[in-house]
């Protein structure tokens, strides 16, 4: 009898070792599985991106890029490379930008261009590193590095700020006890 309950206790331990080790390897397969789906479904890159839109006031406002990606955080954003965008005012002048990067938020059209922007508007241009574009506000916020040409000047300051509709033009530095450097073009 000593014999029997000795041997169903081995049986049920070499059972219980196996049915532990078999059913504990699944669950790791299985959690990584899981991680590799998550990793497939973290982008949604976009080529050839293009949207339009015209504000109340009349202003068209287009914007292009090469790519753009979604994001998943708030998919009222896109993120986009290589960035053009054209802005048709009511009066029929143009703003052009170009930047590296891009942050476009499809619902109020507000658009952070960053690296290597550049706006050319009439006879001026103006080249930074950010710029901060929204309908809400009618402005165009310019900053980091930035140069500001026309035909007469050539301005170094910290901030442009242009307001669309009006076309009044801010050119300032963020620290009081500094100045905007202005050179004459003759």
């Amino acid at each position: 009898m000593k014999k029997k309950v000795f041997f169903f206790i081995i049986f049920f331990l070499i059972t219980l070792i196996i049915m532990i080790r078999y059913f504990g390897e699944n669950n790791e397969k299985k959690i990584e599985i899981e991680k590799i789906e998550d990793n497939v479904y973290s982008s949604n890159i976009i080529k050839g991106v293009k949207y339009s839109s015209i504000d109340l006031n009349g202003n068209e406002y287009i914007i292009t890029a090469s790519t753009g990606e979604i994001d998943f955080k708030n998919s009222d954003i896109i993120f986009l490379q290589n960035v053009k965008a054209l802005i048709i005012l009511k009066d029929n002048d143009e703003i052009t930008i170009t930047s590296k990067f891009g942050k476009y938020n499809i619902t109020n059209f507000d658009t952070i261009f960053s690296k290597n922007v550049a706006v050319h508007y009439l006879d001026n241009k103006i080249n930074g590193e950010y710029l901060d574009s929204s309908f809400d506000r009618n402005s165009l916020i310019i900053s980091k590095n930035v140069v500001y040409r026309n035909e007469k000047n050539i301005l170094n300051a910290d901030v442009v700020e242009i307001n669309i509709e009006t076309k009044d033009t801010k050119i300032f530095m963020y620290e009081l006890e500094k100045k905007v450097n202005i050179k004459s073009i003759n």
